[in-house]
């Protein structure tokens, strides 16, 4: 039996509001982006007082918080989900391209501009570690054994991240994976940023079709 199953009609109430003003939140969001985010703006929207609101949520940075566990939670679920069903590294690029797509908002809220005074709790890069660590596990997989004991001895910037490995929590990978991986996240978000905040928009050429170049530039 689900926790919904076994919740009270007040549990199940207050989660309906909860749901909703986050909706809001998303529509403040991509109306004026994340830092004019104001609770008092949404409970005029739905039609209750500010106070009101307060009783879900304890103020922005609260909101804040939940709009990004939630973001981050359907990415590491998505790529989860791909990597399960066999996708490998350029199948887990396509999804998060895809994914990306799908509500620019919510990626740019996750890996756009800080927003302004807001300190992101410990337990949101938790669940970003999530993608990072199916990443690394793709990551390892295309690297042969020979690359991996080159790239220890010779890849300065390999031997470095070996040395300075914590964004990649206690995961396993050889610093040529980390290399590999490190690599595949600044291009690959690079391309999705310049893309999505519009600065391909009138130069005549197809985005989809650099992000493949990049992608193919990267992989070994």
């Amino acid at each position: 039996m689900g926790k919904s199953d076994t919740a009270t009609p007040r549990e199940r109430y207050r989660a309906q509001v909860r749901t909703e003003i986050k909706e809001h939140a998303w529509q403040q969001i991509a109306t004026a982006g994340a830092s004019a985010l104001s609770l008092n703006a949404i409970a005029k929207q739905m039609g209750v007082s500010g106070p009101a609101l307060y009783r879900y949520f304890a103020g922005r940075d609260e909101l804040i918080t939940e709009l990004i566990r939630d973001a981050y939670r359907s990415l590491a679920d998505t790529l989860g989900a791909a990597a399960a069903e066999g996708a490998d590294l350029s199948g887990l690029a396509h999804v998060l391209r895809g994914w990306a797509l799908a509500d620019p908002h919510r990626y740019f809220l996750l890996y756009g501009t800080p927003v302004p005074g807001y300190h992101a709790p410990d337990d949101t890069t938790a669940i970003s570690s999530e993608i990072m660590a199916t990443l690394l596990t793709a990551c390892a997989a295309l690297v042969p054994e020979a690359q991996e004991v080159q790239e220890a001895t010779e890849a300065p910037f390999a031997a470095h991240l070996e040395k300075h490995r914590a964004w990649a929590g206690d995961h396993p990978a050889p610093p040529a994976a980390l290399h590999l991986a490190m690599s595949f996240w600044t291009r690959m978000h690079g391309v999705l940023s310049l893309e999505l905040a519009g600065h391909f928009t009138g130069m005549g050429f197809d985005p989809d079709r650099l992000f493949a170049a990049e992608l193919d530039a990267l992989l070994p």
